[in-house]
């Protein structure tokens, strides 16, 4: 298992006090920073290690970095403090942007990093709770994390806790059906404490998701699953920061992120092929130029 590093701790901890204090336009500025830094480690990561799921990985960031950077109740130091907001990445295929996520705020020290992918990596294509800290439930097998965060947040109501749980899933991960089961039991038993975010970018391995399993109109679906249902720009940390909050209704939430697949590199965006396709040294080169603040 991989180890806090306590000098990011800290810088991490400073962060969220002056988040706290801070008025929205700061917030967004500093946590779009943060966000610029993690695309260039997702970039660095998977032209080493060759391997990866970049789109996903670069349309996810936004959300991941205003989750970890505003949101979460966490405590790098303390990842299993059982008071703890707990997250699933649901589209484990996309740990590159988690892994960068969790180093910055200092879940493991960030050199670990260079070894994504590795053989013996802590760090594997698909996160494990064994090995990161700050990864709640293995996950990969798509349709299977937000059942696994339903039980957290019901674990949540039995046990009088205050701590939330927050899910990311792909949009084309709703083609599972374990996912509008795992849907029916949220609303079931009114699991408000439960905020499941779609990571909307209408692109899946090969095809659109419209092409391959038309998911439209989503927000009436979740709607009709019993969900209190917010749409933003997925990119947007303003409209990401209105969306997470607690419920208003006493129902699970469903946050339906719009985004950009391959966010933040040019010849990336909205391109079906680069699902898990690897940049070559030019194309790496032009992308971390792209994204250099």
């Amino acid at each position: 298992m991989l180890t806090a590093d306590p000098p990011q701790v800290e810088e991490y901890a400073e962060l969220r006090r002056h988040l706290d204090r801070a008025d929205v336009r700061t917030q967004v500025w500093k946590l779009s920073g943060i966000a610029s830094d993690v695309r260039k480690d997702i970039v660095r990561m998977i032209d080493r290690a060759g391997l990866g799921h970049i789109g996903g990985d670069l349309s996810l960031t936004d959300i991941l970095v205003t989750l970890f950077g505003a949101v979460l109740n966490v405590d790098p130091s303390r990842p299993d403090w059982p008071e703890r907001d707990r997250f699933v990445l649901s589209k484990g295929h996309c740990a590159g942007a988690l892994y960068a996520t969790l180093a910055r705020c200092g879940f493991f020290d960030r050199a670990e990093l260079d070894s994504f992918m590795a053989p013996l990596s802590m760090l594997n294509g698909h996160p494990d709770r064994k090995k990161v800290p700050g990864v709640e439930t293995n996950t990969g097998p798509l349709g299977h994390g937000f059942p696994v965060a339903v039980g957290c947040a019901l674990a949540a109501r039995l046990r009088g806790s205050s701590w939330r749980t927050f899910v990311v899933l792909g949009d084309g991960e709703l083609q599972e059906g374990s996912n509008w089961q795992a849907a029916m039991t949220a609303a079931h038993y009114d699991l408000d404490n439960l905020t499941a975010i779609v990571d909307r970018n209408r692109l899946q391995q090969g095809a659109g998701t419209e092409d391959t399993k038309q998911l439209e109109p989503l927000a009436d679906k979740w709607k009709s699953f019993g969900f209190e249902v917010r749409t933003v720009d997925g990119h947007d940390y303003a409209a990401l920061l209105g969306a997470f909050p607690p419920s208003s209704t006493g129902k699970p939430v469903a946050v339906i992120a719009n985004t950009t697949k391959g966010k933040g590199v040019s010849f990336i965006e909205g391109r079906v092929e680069w699902h898990h396709k690897v940049p070559n040294a030019e194309q790496v080169q032009a992308a971390i130029q792209e994204l250099t603040r």
